[in-house]
């Protein structure tokens, strides 16, 4: 079946539910940007994910990347998509203008990724991870750095990686070891190995620039020991012209369960010469930058495998005749039938509740990187913190319920790899785990937001959250909404209090907990997109009230039994 990507539903968050013209108005950076050009880009997006993406999913899993002596090769037709890809500016579309971005909001480009990560999601993320990369330089980096590497890495003529993991460290880096050695010239030279490092080697951009964390002779030990450093593929020349071959190597590629057309590498480094980002020891602060921005794209990852899940499972069961229906048809189709209708609506709850976060969640980004209003940049900043945990963990937790609910739908004919569902659920089992594994994002959410700050980020959501629902007009999804905002606020404040007490209370509840809070949230979404939908969304917006946001009466309880 052929993606179709939901540019109706898209625009319908850009323009009616979240005002992003509007929303965005006062910051100049989006001055020159209106509606008719976000929905010409999410067009174009649609086709390209369409016409060149998802030709080369299903091929890219069954080829694979394949290691030789250092060497990565891509799947058949990768080097040509990511030709096109690169020459249609897809690379460049938030970065920053002055060094040949397209500067356009976050809040669209999550529904780009979205399109992309649908349509094939082992392209997508190489392009994920250069995206990191620029935008962490354009944070950090001194101006000569960004004039040198910002350009080609924004076109996409070269590539970006993130190089944290170590074999005996995994989600520890304060027990990493690699090393930093300072050099005359003002460079370093880095000793050690790194793990699963996405788009690591690969054969379709001429340099890859690889962040890497690594320990100065002199750094104290644990996190705040550990300092980032730019290192290049192929030394850059003061002209920009491409130099020696630097020593920074591939020694393997991992053999996945899934996003088999991704390479995932071993990547060794010996007399490796880097140079310093950021100040030093200060690199975990620097590094997450690029993490946070790709833990909301991993996000993205599961809300867009659920979309193509949701629409060939949807298209399956019109198509499917299988038993009878109630009303005596027989054979019938199986979206006639009750418990089908359930698996969809299930899946589709979880989808667009999904995207309208994303976008809301890229609108504060977008304040928070560009806006000058300083009152709006610590809102914002405060509420990107809080919803990106819940956007990694939720969104991929929900994107792989969706994957499987989907290869349910199709039955014994969703095992077998004829109908691609179940590479979906293969591709999408990943994205739970990398970027920080959704347990370590409960634990940032309860731990580092709630606890941590005292509930004071709970209080800006809530009050963000509450200041919108007093213009909606009185329903029964508000009243519902608004008890649980109370109810939130009350659970969090006991969680806070008793944990004073015990500390072993945040480990607990910590997964409950975020799933509590996505719900909450989703809820709050599902109401303002029913409300901007005029009636048109109203079944739809009842099935999650009335079926998926009950979850909350389960999560609320097994968090208050360890209370």
């Amino acid at each position: 079946m052929q993606y179709q990507a939901p540019v109706d539903d898209m625009m319908f968050l850009v323009k009616d539910v979240f005002s992003l013209t509007e929303r965005l108005g006062d910051i100049a950076d989006f001055a020159d940007f209106d509606e008719d050009l976000y929905a010409a880009i999410l067009e174009e997006a649609g086709k390209f994910a369409t016409g060149v993406l998802q030709p080369i999913n299903r091929s890219g899993d069954e080829e694979g990347c394949q290691y030789n002596d250092g060497v990565v090769t891509t799947p058949k037709g990768f080097k040509e998509a990511y030709q096109a890809y690169v020459e249609g500016g897809w690379q460049s579309i938030t970065a920053d203008p002055n060094y040949g971005g397209q500067g356009l909001p976050k809040a669209l480009h999550v529904l780009i990724e979205e399109m992309f990560y649908s349509a094939n999601t082992s392209f997508c993320l190489y392009g994920s991870l250069t995206g990191g990369a620029t935008q962490l330089l354009q944070a950090h980096a001194d101006e000569a750095t960004k004039q040198k590497y910002l350009p080609n890495l924004i076109s996409g003529q070269w590539s970006g990686s993130m190089c944290l993991t170590e074999a005996h460290a995994g989600s520890d880096l304060g027990l990493l070891k690699t090393k930093a050695e300072p050099n005359d010239d003002g460079s370093y030279s880095l000793e050690g190995s790194k793990i699963f490092i996405t788009g690591g080697e690969h054969d379709m951009a001429e340099n890859i620039i690889h962040l890497v964390l690594a320990r100065l002779p002199d750094a104290p030990a644990g996190p705040k020991g550990i300092s980032l450093f730019l290192v290049p593929k192929f030394m850059v020349n003061d002209d920009g012209s491409l130099g020696e071959r630097n020593g920074i190597e591939c020694g393997s590629i991992e053999h996945k369960m899934g996003i088999k057309a991704s390479s995932t590498c071993v990547m060794n480094m010996d007399d490796a010469k880097g140079w310093l980002i950021g100040p030093p020891h200060q690199g975990l602060r620097c590094m997450f930058t690029m993490m946070n921005l790709e833990r909301l794209s991993i996000g993205i990852q599961g809300i867009g495998l659920g979309e193509m899940a949701f629409q060939q499972a949807d298209a399956y069961a019109r198509d499917r005749l299988q038993g009878r229906a109630n009303d005596g048809e027989a054979p019938a189709a199986l979206i006639k039938h009750g418990d089908v209708q359930r698996m969809l609506n299930t899946m589709e709850s979880f989808n667009k509740a999904g995207r309208a976060l994303g976008v809301w969640l890229g609108s504060y980004l977008d304040e928070t990187f560009h806006s000058k209003d300083q009152s709006k940049v610590k809102t914002a900043d405060i509420m990107s913190a809080w919803l990106t945990p819940i956007a990694k963990a939720y969104f991929t937790d929900a994107g792989y319920e969706t994957c499987t609910i989907g290869q349910q739908v199709f039955g014994g004919h969703g095992y077998v790899r004829e109908w691609g569902m179940e590479q979906h659920v293969r591709d999408c089992r990943i994205a739970q785990i990398y970027e920080g594994t959704n347990g370590i994002q409960a634990l940032d959410l309860i731990g580092r937001k709630l606890i941590g700050s005292k509930g004071e980020y709970l209080k800006v959501f809530l009050s963000e959250v509450n200041s919108d629902l007093v213009t909606m007009p009185d329903s029964a999804h508000k009243n519902q909404v608004s008890e649980l905002l109370t109810e939130l606020e009350q659970l969090s404040e006991t969680i806070i209090s008793r944990s004073a007490s015990n500390s072993e209370i945040p480990q607990l509840v910590a997964c409950d907990y975020l799933h509590y809070v996505a719900l909450v949230t989703y809820s709050y979404l599902w109401l303002k997109m029913e409300v901007a939908a005029q009636g048109k969304l109203d079944q739809q917006s009842a099935f999650f009230f009335k079926r998926i946001l009950t979850r909350t009466l389960g999560l609320k309880a097994s968090i208050e039994s360890e209370l």
